[in-house]
């Protein structure tokens, strides 16, 4: 898999833009801040993940005075030519379509984009709320599990509604809504019990990669030094515990229990990283996840997802850099940088997006 060509129109700083990286190897982004380097590598992500990789809304990323933002990529798959295009609506639907058919999923943006991310901001999924957390997971599902996509989006959809009819409701449950609501805790406990299970199982599979990559990216040899566990908010099934916060859940206008307000605990040497980790060790252990995920896509597909490292460098001491390099497979890297890189990165392209931006506008 491979990203040939990438045209933007209205993204971010580009009024339009032609990216043009080497398919196979590594490109190398570089540039003064704000020329939009991380721009550039946010298209590319938002293709694969259909969001922001520095959690920003949609209409953030659309350039200023302008309506619309439009993406366009070819990519090839062994011979396979894939064809992504996506446009952004500040007002109204965004839309998406691989070789001209609308995408329905999270599953095939991430077949037809696969890709692994690392930036600066990784370090929220260990030290911030359980939001960032439950996206790396479902973000990794969509790479591993080709029916995940569908649980993931059927879980969103149902929640939003529920918490639509909870608004309605103003506290009171009626017969008509006590009906609807009935309805609603039925497809939540079905398709909630079943993101549950899922997530559970790829923890389960990761648990030994992750350990190994944080004791790499560490140089550590300690064993049993990372761990990462789920921490359901529905322990006993989302049907019993849907049943038990009804009535809260009526109050509060939401629902509070579900795959939506889950956790995942991590744990270093018997500590909780999330608040007694030092910074360095919740770098690594952010970064070990990401690695983790990486490293099972590639076994499991035969051929690593593109990998987009923004500006990671420049938050990793020498030695850090190094190991993480010598832990990546082979493949198609886009690297952001403001510094120097660590050994081992062997270029196949230098591109000066500064250069690109004016050349094109």
């Amino acid at each position: 898999m491979g990203l040939h060509r990438l045209e933007l129109t209205d993204f971010r700083p580009f009024a339009s833009l032609v990216f043009t990286p080497d398919p196979e190897g590594t490109t190398i982004l570089i540039g003064p801040n704000g020329t939009g380097k991380t721009s550039l590598l946010e298209a590319v992500a938002y293709l694969g993940l259909g969001r922001s990789l520095r959690g920003s809304p949609r209409e953030a990323m659309i350039r200023n005075g302008a309506d619309t933002s439009i993406l366009r990529a070819d990519l090839v798959d062994g011979d396979r030519p894939i064809l992504v295009e996506a446009e952004l609506a500040r007002v109204g639907r965004s839309r998406m379509q691989i070789n001209r058919q609308a995408v329905r999923s999270r599953r095939d943006m991430a077949e037809a984009v696969p890709v692994s991310t690392f930036c600066p901001d990784d370090m929220g999924v260990v030290q911030g709320g359980p939001a960032g957390r439950r996206d790396l997971l479902d973000d990794a599902l969509a790479l591993l599990d080709p029916g995940a996509g569908a649980v993931i989006a059927t879980v969103d959809k149902t929640v939003t509604q529920r918490n639509a009819l909870l608004r309605q409701s103003g506290g009171r449950l009626t017969d008509e809504i006590a009906s609807t609501l009935d309805v609603w805790d039925d497809r939540l406990t079905a398709s909630g019990d079943e993101l549950i299970a899922m997530r559970r199982r790829l923890l389960a599979e990761l648990a030994d990669p992750i350990d190994h990559a944080y004791r790499a990216l560490a140089g550590s040899s300690s064993p049993g030094l990372a761990t990462a566990s789920y921490e359901p908010t529905a322990p006993d099934g989302m049907a019993a515990s849907l049943a038990a916060t009804r009535t809260e859940d009526l109050r509060r206008g939401v629902t509070t229990t579900g795959p939506h307000r889950d956790d995942v605990a991590l744990v270093l040497s018997g500590r909780d990283a999330r608040n007694q980790a030092s910074q360095g060790e919740q770098r690594t252990f952010a970064l070990a996840l990401r690695l983790a995920v990486h490293l099972a896509a590639a076994e499991r597909h035969g051929s690593p997802p593109i990998l987009i490292l923004d500006d990671v460098f420049s938050e990793l001491d020498p030695g850090r850099g190094r190991r993480l390099v010598a832990e990546l497979p082979a493949g198609q890297t886009l690297v952001s940088t403001a510094a120097p890189l660590p050994d081992g990165i062997a270029p196949a392209m230098v591109l000066d997006v500064a250069t690109m931006f004016e050349a094109h506008g």
